[in-house]
């Protein structure tokens, strides 16, 4: 189960990251070739952000499909619309062929990808987390978020592997090789995700005639403070992954005056270390207290965040690695809990549409915007340290927040019962 919930989360990403790579390097002049080139690839580069205003839309809209019908199906809608989305951007004419309707088009494309990203995440996790027996249920819901890192590792294989070609055969047709790659990916997955069980804890509550015709509706009403308290608790993590592996781009080459080179191999080797890290964090999540790892994270990245500027300060590929790795050992230990955590918050009758709207507002004010204002504070003050602040102090923010949420106990994994709630005990 955890491997059709992984692959498929991976296989998300992949699709999500793509779009990012191919948003800096080659839309500005496929899509938006009319334009300043600056203003091109600001153009290009909003289209990307335009995701993750979608992102709490798919989770509302999916969870409810997912608290009324079931996980095992929307998991599988999902994965169809990014896949589709993802190919039909491969397969999308340029400006000059089709004229303004080609980044129209594009827009339209990103929007669904957004969406279908919103709709995976709360599902992936819940289909983990539910079919698991409660001592392992911290290790796999952190494989789950492994699959971003897993995403990411491909996406850059994928350009890689293109990057050998002439500049024009790139822009002609090489860039959109990884997206008709995904086809590939998309049906190893679909074939994988048909062949699996719904959730038990689905499955019980629908036996029970405990599903509710408006999960959405009662999470907004009754749970709107878990809805916010997961979403600030989500912050903390959102702005030191987003500043952590994108922003230093640009603040380690514009700035410190490194090569994009020794930039994109320090993400890339930390990137390896979180897959390592976060499924780490998640099986020691399973025998000390969950929430308490997950504090902890979140307040030495409060910390740790001014340490790791000193330490790119130096400029020192070696010292910057270790800042790097004092930085993420923290945000592995707060993120790799974070899934088995969020899930078992919510009622198990709403629990999808309230992981999916409370995560997916979280990145909205966190990931979706940190590099910009990364961004405007250091243009502003000249300095790290504002920045440093912001990072701190979101993370405080998600520490105290996190202390008001509490995990729902759920009971172990077995076969449904035959009458009445007593059989299978409570998730409230």
């Amino acid at each position: 189960m955890v491997s059709a919930s992984l692959l498929g989360t991976a296989i998300e990403w992949y699709e999500f990251f793509i779009y990012g790579t191919a948003a800096a390097l080659v839309f500005p002049t496929v899509f938006f070739p009319d334009n300043d080139p600056r203003v091109a690839t600001l153009l290009s580069l909003s289209t990307f952000a335009v995701a993750f205003l979608a992102r709490p839309v798919g989770g509302a809209i999916f969870g409810f499909f997912g608290d009324r019908f079931g996980r095992k199906p929307v998991l599988i809608a999902t994965l169809a619309l990014m896949g589709c989305s993802t190919l039909a951007i491969g397969l999308l004419p340029s400006h000059g062929s089709i004229g303004i309707a080609a980044p129209l088009l594009l827009v339209l494309l990103r929007v669904l990808q957004g969406l279908s990203l919103g709709g995976e995440y709360g599902g992936a996790v819940l289909m983990s987390v539910e079919h698991a027996h409660p001592a392992r249920r911290g290790l796999f819901g952190a494989l789950v978020n492994t699959g971003a890192g897993w995403g990411l590792l491909l996406a850059n294989l994928a350009f890689l592997g293109v990057s050998g070609l002439s500049e024009e055969e790139f822009l002609a047709w090489g860039w959109r090789v990884p997206f008709w790659l995904s086809v590939v990916l998309l049906v190893a997955c679909f074939v994988v995700r048909i062949r699996i069980s719904e959730s038990p804890e689905f499955a019980r509550a629908a036996a029970r005639g405990e599903t509710r015709r408006a999960p959405l509706r009662e999470v907004v009403t009754r749970h709107w403070l878990l809805t916010v308290l997961m979403m600030l608790s989500y912050a903390g993590a959102g702005v030191v992954f987003y500043v952590g592996t994108v922003y230093v781009l640009t603040y380690g080459t514009d700035t410190l005056g490194m090569s994009r080179s020794t930039m994109l191999t320090l993400v890339l080797l930390i990137n390896v270390v979180n897959i390592v890290a976060i499924p780490a964090f998640g099986a020691l999540s399973d025998r000390v207290n969950r929430k308490a790892i997950f504090i902890a994270g979140a307040v030495a990245m409060a910390v740790l965040s001014p340490v790791w500027f000193l330490l790119l300060e130096t400029r020192s590929f070696t010292v910057m690695l270790v800042g790097f790795v004092l930085l993420f050992i923290p945000y592995a230990a707060n993120y790799g809990v974070m899934p088995t955590f969020f899930a078992q918050v919510f009622p198990a009758p709403v629990r999808y549409s309230g992981l999916s709207l409370g995560y997916t507002l979280g990145t909205v004010i966190s990931s979706a915007i940190a590099p910009l204002i990364a961004t405007s504070l250091l243009s502003a003050t000249g300095t790290w340290t504002a920045i440093a602040v912001y990072m701190s102090g979101t993370a405080l923010v998600s520490a105290i927040a996190a202390v008001w949420l509490r995990e729902r106990t759920a009971p172990a994994v077995g076969p449904l019962p035959a009458t009445g709630l007593a059989a299978a005990g409570r998730t409230e």
